[in-house]
């Protein structure tokens, strides 16, 4: 990561990927470039770069990603850029829960080719856009899934190579002489009951390494005498037959492997750190402070609870602290019950198709395309002067610096076609219906960004709750005035928390 001295420029950091399905390295580099190109348009500085090549959007399990949520905490940055949505992430879980890490380090994720405004209707938008995203990876999943299938049923490797196998020309498993020893050893080292760790340790100091010329670890041990293709076993989905691959080992030493693994297990610790899903959208009805999450201790049990700040820091105002898991209960009941009316939907869809028509007026649009048809004009004329046999330097000169300006206005305007996308309303019915369906009430993550995708302010009374969310219009609001009955379908009578400070 370089420093930079430019004056007024805002510090950003540059993200790329590209999927292993039909893309090359070359993806990186055209990101890259549209990437860097925007940042010196929009008042960016580009001081570092993240790129992570064949890693799939549909997990956050990539290197230089993670690399780069973990570097926003020294606060060198204040923006990533990314190519277009889809980059960041084609998981909206994924997605929203990073985006609110990069949040609390003030660094903004902006993308290139795909302009969010800033106001209530682009977050509803940026959402919109990874639900699409997330469509299209669903379904090219599904494609994919498919043709694994059908090589499944001939039994077929997948593209997923093994250590002790070789896979032929037809696309089918077979023993490697050179390393099927290696598995074999590693099954009947923990069948006799040998620690994991020695049995790495001895393999290490012989020289055997894994299939990707690493050394082998606890982890890497334990799913090797897990695999049941190494008994000739062959599971995919519904699909199971045995004896169809050629066995490394006998099923007697397979079986026996198997009680160990589970009585070496260790059950993972049992930690779960508060997700408070209504921050920064909660705000305290009686001074209009934003209420913050909070957590005490009494007797040994944890308490979760929302906090107005005014009364925590300064005691100027009288509102009392409530419980978190019940007021999210009722703000995440409202918000579905919203969803499912399709009165509020027809209104939310026609403000946002009309925010949408605002954003795509064209007007950029046209200014461009007049620049380029003056442009291929003033070409014309000057290669009919050539072709009279008038010929000078400086007509010859300015017919370059016309061909150059015509690419420019090019790209441009294929620039200005790709950050404006248009919608229609049976594609935004589709990202509602996937926020129906798509989750359930108890999946924090989904409320999460359920809340971060609709709403745009809580603000709670002592006797009432109003939820305002991301649209305008006569229903962009609704209020709820019967607290009381609220609490009494959870069994309690008041939104308090009832541990001491």
């Amino acid at each position: 990561m370089k420093k930079t001295t430019e004056m007024n420029l805002i510090p950003a950091v540059i993200y790329a990927r590209y999927s292993s399905q039909g893309q090359r390295e070359e993806s990186i580099e055209g990101q890259l470039r549209e990437c860097r190109h925007w940042a010196e348009q929009n008042g960016y500085s580009v001081i570092g770069e993240y790129c992570d090549k064949a890693k799939t959007g549909r997990s956050d399990n990539r290197p230089e990603f993670q690399r780069m949520i973990k570097d926003s905490n020294k606060h060198l940055f204040q923006a990533v850029i990314c190519w277009k949505v889809d980059r960041f992430a084609r998981n909206r879980y994924d997605s929203a829960m990073y985006k609110a890490k990069l949040r609390k380090n003030d660094v903004q994720v902006v993308y290139a080719m795909e302009t969010i405004a800033d106001g209530a209707e682009g977050i509803v938008l940026e959402s919109l856009l990874e639900g699409m995203a997330e469509y299209y990876s669903a379904n090219l999943s599904e494609n994919v899934k498919r043709g694994n299938y059908d090589s499944a049923l001939e039994y077929k490797t997948l593209g997923h190579p093994m250590l002790g196998y070789t896979i032929d020309s037809t696309s089918h498993y077979q023993i490697d002489p050179n390393t099927a020893p290696i598995v074999r050893r590693i099954f009947e080292e923990y069948a006799s009951g040998k620690p994991t760790v020695q049995i790495c340790k001895d393999l290490n100091n012989d020289g055997c390494r894994t299939l990707r010329g690493g050394l082998f670890n606890n982890s890497s041990i334990t799913r090797i005498v897990q695999n049941e293709k190494y008994i000739g076993t062959y599971r995919y989905m519904d699909i199971y037959a045995e004896n169809v691959i050629p066995a490394i080992v006998s099923k007697e030493l397979f079986q026996k492997c198997q009680p160990i693994i589970t009585k070496r297990k260790t059950a993972p610790a049992a930690s779960r750190n508060a997700h408070y899903i209504l921050v920064p959208k909660l705000h305290c009805g009686l001074c209009g402070s934003p209420m913050t999450g909070e957590s005490a201790n009494s007797r040994g049990q944890v308490y979760y609870y929302y906090s107005c700040a005014a009364m925590r820091k300064h005691h100027t105002c009288k509102k009392k602290r409530v419980n978190k898991d019940l007021l999210e209960q009722i703000v995440v009941n409202a918000v579905f019950d919203a969803i499912n009316d399709e009165e509020f939907i027809t209104e939310f869809i026609d403000r946002l198709l009309e925010y949408a028509r605002k954003q795509n007026d064209g007007s950029m649009l046209l200014v461009l395309e007049d620049r380029k048809k003056d442009a291929e004009k003033a070409i014309r004329n000057l290669l009919s002067l050539l072709e009279s046999g008038l010929e000078s330097a400086s007509i010859k000169s300015r017919l370059i610096e016309l061909e150059s300006d015509l690419k420019s206005l090019e790209k441009s305007i294929a620039r200005e076609q790709m950050e404006k996308p248009h919608y229609s309303e049976d594609e935004i019915r589709w990202w509602f219906h996937q926020l129906r369906s798509g989750g359930i009430k108890e999946d924090e993550t989904f409320c999460s960004q359920l809340i971060e995708s609709l709403v745009n302010s809580i603000y709670l009374y002592e006797d009432k709750i109003i939820i305002v969310f991301n649209h305008s219009g006569s229903n962009n609001k609704i209020t709820l005035k019967n607290i009381k009955d609220l609490l009494k379908e959870s069994g309690t009578s008041s939104l308090e928390a009832s541990a001491a400070p």
